[in-house]
């Protein structure tokens, strides 16, 4: 095949000129010379450009982004990775405070104090006294605040989960239910009715009676019927080992406690550090004393309580120190007594509802043959009743069952009952 002829060959680097011919096609198609379809063009990509901007979210200000194609994540994450650790200082003064030359004291636990300036990052108004702050190494600015401390075993007291007892589950308490609820419920809910009558509503309560007659239990009702975060402190938790560490759990936990809308407070076992105070020569019960008495001033010392209601349950009232039971501090005692007749056969109702039991059981008739039993007395006798059933290898109890586990729970179990003693404090 031969070879075409070098002249007819079109370079493409170098086309040949456009002739009049040219010209006079593009004009037909309105596309004119080459440099004003240029020129036309790159405005058409000017304004794309912008559209794209303005799509991407770039601000005409000190916080707007960048376009993503100007980022640099590569030399910005080698910067996180070289940038030096800060150190934690209190901020004790703020000097000339609301002026561009205002200066910081600051407090770096076991070196020393400093006045130093603001970082970069942060503005005036992120700063308080009294503040955790965290400053650089080298000319100890302020970097960053901090949020305040509190222990993680006072955050960890804080019922993330709702419990799942309702106010149905706890039989017999009718009048303590009602009582509790005008208490916690009630200036949650309908503030406006104390705010008419020009009263505060009633901060604490104090649920005190025999073991096992709903105390807590009636807690847990309460704490799945509120919004409010839920704190539920046992009284063995505060006691610590060194002097003063009590106290300031109770200090820290009163202080997350006022950092929520709405908190409830709820203290077990409260006899375990809020024993009547006295003096056994030795001073082993002292810092015992120390915690109660911060709970004391917390309750109602200085400082506005705010929105805490604060829930305390014991079964030996009779050891409590009169300064915390006094009104103002628990505004309302209220007791758990034994359950009457009636109430004994609607806790028997309650407790036999998931089980699979025979028609027609009398639970009147065996309410009757626990006398003086509580509440978790009763549950025992379900529990042993579906044991007996278990034993025969039915798949249903009868009453039979509940007449014997009666016998043994209730007869049996006599001597170990807390009850009759719990009746002498009384």
């Amino acid at each position: 095949m031969a070879p075409e002829p070098e002249d007819e060959i079109e370079d493409e680097k170098n086309p040949r000129p456009l002739d009049e011919d040219d010209i006079a096609l593009l004009k037909t198609y309105g596309l004119g010379p080459y440099s004003t379809s240029i020129k036309k063009v790159e405005k058409e990509i000017k304004e794309m450009a912008k559209k794209v901007n303005d799509l991407c979210g770039i601000k005409e200000s000190d916080t707007g982004l960048a376009a993503p194609s100007q980022w640099d994540l590569v030399s910005d994450k080698q910067m996180m990775q070289e940038e030096q650790p800060l150190q934690v200082a209190r901020c004790t003064k703020i000097i000339n405070p609301n002026t561009e030359d205002a200066k910081y004291v600051i407090n770096v636990k076991q070196i020393a104090k400093f006045v130093v300036g603001l970082g970069d990052k942060v503005s005036p108004t992120d700063i308080e006294e009294g503040m955790r702050v965290g400053v650089d190494r080298n000319k100890y600015q302020i970097q960053i605040p901090l949020p305040p401390k509190i222990d993680p075993s006072v955050t960890m007291m804080t019922v993330e989960e709702k419990p799942d007892v309702t106010y149905n589950d706890v039989g017999g308490c009718k009048e303590q239910i009602e009582k509790m609820r005008e208490v916690v419920e009630l200036p949650m809910l309908h503030p406006e009715k104390f705010v008419k009558l020009g009263i505060d509503p009633p901060k604490g309560v104090l649920c005190y009676g025999p073991p096992g007659t709903g105390k807590t239990l009636l807690a847990r009702a309460v704490a799945n019927r509120t919004d409010a975060c839920f704190i539920r402190v046992i009284g063995s938790e505060l006691v610590q080992k060194y002097v003063g560490e009590g106290a300031r759990m109770v200090r820290e936990l009163f202080q997350m406690a006022r950092s929520k809308k709405a908190c409830i407070v709820f203290f077990d076992e409260v006899d375990a550090i809020g024993g009547a105070r006295f003096d056994d020569g030795v001073g082993g019960d002292n810092e015992v004393q120390r915690t109660m008495l911060e709970i004391v001033n917390q309750l109602d010392g200085f400082d506005a309580r705010g929105n805490i209601k604060v829930l305390m349950a014991t079964n030996r009232p009779d050891t409590l120190d009169p300064a915390l039971l006094r009104p103002g501090r628990l505004d309302r005692k209220v007791e758990f007594g034994l359950p009457d007749l009636e109430s004994r056969t609607q806790i028997f109702k309650i407790h036999t509802r998931t089980m699979n039991c025979e028609r027609d059981i009398r639970f009147e008739l065996l309410a009757r043959l626990c006398p003086n039993s509580t509440g978790a007395d009763i549950r025992s006798v379900c529990t042993e009743a579906g044991m007996y059933a278990i034993r025969a290898r039915r798949k249903t109890v009868t009453e039979k069952d509940f007449l014997d586990a009666v016998n043994k729970v209730i007869k049996g179990y006599q001597k170990f009952s807390a009850t009759p003693k719990y009746m002498v404090y009384n």
